[in-house]
């Protein structure tokens, strides 16, 4: 097998060990999330999050309650736009900036998500994380080697109909 230099290194590549540990919990969770039938992907599920806890908010206000560029936020908003699970007008106050609220089919995912799909993939991050302690590299292992073991999609509680 071949050595895992990004793992090895330790904190000169942290970040990259970040990112990879991201992308796996990311690409893990859209799987759930294609199983359990939910239409966007895992990526766009935290604008709707942040609109439902905070209200309506501008593209600006979205990015940052999110984390991510202006213009990231820009392009995956006129995405949500497109699909009808956000809508976006004119703020009244500056016509340079945009408001963005739920549409009602974006509540209703919302509801949907809350119900069927958020409380299953907390659970699985929950799953992975339950065991760690010590420090954080070694922390970082145990949830690559988790991951490793068994994905977040094998860690769901499947609902038996």
């Amino acid at each position: 097998m071949v050595e895992d230099v990004v793992r090895s290194f330790g904190f000169l590549t942290l970040g990259t060990r970040m990112k990879r540990i991201g992308e796996r919990l990311q690409a893990d969770t859209q799987r759930i999330m294609d199983d359990l039938g939910a239409p966007l992907q895992a990526s766009q599920y935290p604008f709707l999050a942040a609109i439902d806890r905070l209200g309506p908010l501008t593209i600006g206000e979205l990015a940052d309650a999110i984390g991510i560029t202006q213009p990231g936020a820009t392009r995956t908003v006129a995405q949500l736009v497109e699909l009808g699970v956000l809508e976006s007008e004119q703020a009244p106050d500056d016509q340079r900036r945009r408001i963005v609220s739920l549409s009602k089919e974006g509540r209703r995912l919302v509801a949907n998500a809350k119900r069927d799909v958020w409380p299953r993939i907390r659970d699985a991050v929950a799953d992975l994380c339950g065991d760690l302690d010590g420090p954080l590299l070694e922390q970082l292992a145990a949830i690559e080697d988790g991951l490793a073991a068994q994905p977040l999609q094998r860690r769901v509680v499947k609902v038996t109909s």
